[in-house]
């Protein structure tokens, strides 16, 4: 029999997630509401010390101030745009797996297989030729471009439960679609999606602080982290924390999410290595000789 996995690695990752998501969620909760406590005068550009703790950027703004600031922008645009990608995505990706007419899945997925090789970064530059400074349309735009691949991931992952007994049972019963779609499927998918979403809102987060870096999504004024780093990032000798703070603010959510992540991707392979395992016993019990 194989011996259990050893707990202490995951504790070591999941403490590593926390400490890393700590300080940056607790700025973009809080920061906005700590900030005119804490925010000094505007000073002079690229300032070291003078009651600015982290020095000000190009504009005399107190860095510290900016970061406190920039958080609810900078990772509240992807994270919202996540969320509504899984309720697109996710609602289409279950409809297929539960639909039983091959044509019916080859009209829900054709469309969203087409929209997959779109360039993100693309696609944001030209709503933000339109949008500019609107966090609305960036937030729309990373949806549609992420809920594609959500739905086949949500579909892939909802397959085998689709056709399961359990599923044949429900049907049988006259269980509504809704309860095998989210009862049932959703269940399933549960862990696969969890996994997921730290990945996917890591790199929306980046997606969004590009997309601001290149001057297509928030004004430059905005205290957006990513917005920061871009109207600084000449003065990076000068004054380095004006680059580097908001910087490690954005490597940290990520790094710390991906962590988060794996560390609930672990439990739900474990569980599927274990479930095939007993399959493969099942089929070799009932194929010995008697």
């Amino acid at each position: 029999m194989t011996a259990p996995a050893p707990r202490r690695p995951r504790r070591l990752l999941a403490t590593g997630a926390a400490l890393l998501l700590a300080l940056p969620l607790t700025a973009a909760l809080f920061g906005p509401l700590l900030a005119p406590l804490v925010t000094p005068a505007d000073g002079a550009p690229y300032a070291r010390g003078g009651g600015h703790p982290l020095g000000t950027d190009g504009m005399g703004r107190d860095v510290l101030g900016l970061l406190l600031r920039g958080g609810p922008s900078a990772l509240g645009v992807a994270t919202g745009a996540v969320a509504l990608a899984y309720l697109l995505g996710g609602s289409l990706g279950l409809a297929a797996a539960a639909s039983r007419h091959k044509a019916v899945d080859e009209i829900l997925m054709r469309p969203v297989e087409i929209l997959l090789p779109l360039p993100s970064l693309l696609v944001i530059s030209v709503v933000g030729v339109g949008w500019r400074g609107q966090p609305l349309a960036i937030a729309l735009t990373v949806a549609a471009l992420n809920a594609p691949a959500v739905a086949r991931l949500v579909r892939a992952a909802a397959l085998d439960a689709a056709g399961s007994p359990v599923a044949e049972a429900m049907r049988m019963q006259g269980e509504s679609r809704s309860r095998v779609l989210f009862g049932l499927l959703g269940r399933a998918v549960l862990p696969v999606a969890a996994a997921d979403i730290g990945t996917r809102i890591a790199t929306a987060v980046f997606t969004v602080a590009a997309a601001n870096f290149l001057g297509l999504g928030m004004e430059p004024t905005s205290a957006d982290w990513g917005v920061t780093v871009a109207g600084s990032r000449e003065a990076l000798l000068v004054q380095p924390w004006a680059v580097c703070a908001p910087a490690a603010m954005l490597v940290m959510f990520t790094v710390g999410l991906n962590l988060l992540a794996d560390r609930l991707l672990a439990p739900a392979a474990e569980a599927g290595t274990a479930a095939r395992a007993g399959r493969a016993l099942a089929v070799r019990t009932q194929k010995a000789p008697k």
